[in-house]
């Protein structure tokens, strides 16, 4: 494989996944370790991704949602406008972090009457620009590589919530593997958060379908709506439909 072609790989998993290991990166491209680091540091000073120990890190997840270094901008606007239908005056919702999540927040109805428990502070930033909704920031640990809060302390304040709906952000999605991550802090998080929600909807763009990561975070029962970009009859989707899921 040409150094371009293997360049391009990694950064395929950096804007589906926003961050990404060397080591899954060496099993990924079947090259050494040595490889794998001078390519992200070659993409690092190029700035095309955060080289971060261990791996490497989205650009775009980075800068505080620049709309100009968002991956898949319109894909993820189209996920938003369809995710906001969920959404009813003096519901509870969970929210995590992510693109799709700040751009669906955008697109919120000026005079919705809501409270929205959060563990991600820039979307706790967006959501206070709207003066009927309550927004209550889930505190701990800080993760540099997520931005959103995480560990003991969230899992316990999760607890003692019951949301109505729960709108997670989603790294891949598989029908027989269900919802999957890399990160185990993150999995458990998210693992709470459905937990403490009667309802869950995955935002997934359609390139995040069909894969699986190295940790379960639910079975795909566990998931009431999946919303991408494409259209419910997309032969894309025809595997979901075999689910107990709403398909948007």
């Amino acid at each position: 494989m040409l150094k371009k072609e293997r360049q391009d790989l990694v950064m395929r998993q950096i804007n589906l996944h926003n961050r990404v290991l060397t080591s899954d990166l060496v099993q990924l491209l079947n090259v050494s370790e040595d490889t794998i680091r001078r390519d992200l540091q070659e993409l690092s000073e190029n700035n095309l991704l955060n080289k971060v120990h261990g791996g490497a890190l989205s650009k775009s997840y980075h800068s505080s949602f620049d709309n100009s270094m968002v991956y898949a901008k319109d894909a993820k606007k189209n996920i938003a406008k369809k995710a906001i239908h969920l959404i009813k005056d003096g519901m509870v919702i969970l929210i995590s972090g992510g693109t799709t999540v700040i751009e669906m927040v955008k697109q919120l109805p000026e005079n919705l009457h809501a409270t929205f428990f959060t563990v991600s502070p820039l979307v706790a930033l967006e959501l206070a620009k709207f003066r009927m909704i309550e927004v209550i920031l889930i505190g701990g640990s800080f993760s540099k590589n997520s931005q959103i809060t995480y560990g003991g302390k969230v899992i316990n304040q999760l607890s003692e919530i019951k949301a109505d709906l729960c709108l997670l952000s989603t790294s891949a999605l598989n029908p027989i593997d269900g919802l999957t991550d890399t990160d185990w802090e993150i999995n458990q998080l998210k693992k709470a958060m459905i937990g403490s929600s009667q309802k869950t909807a995955a935002l997934c763009i359609s390139e995040k379908l069909n894969i699986s990561l190295r940790l379960k975070v639910a079975d795909i029962q566990n998931i009431h709506f999946l919303i991408t970009e494409l259209e419910p009859n997309d032969e894309k989707l025809e595997a979901y439909h075999t689910q107990t899921i709403t398909i948007l």
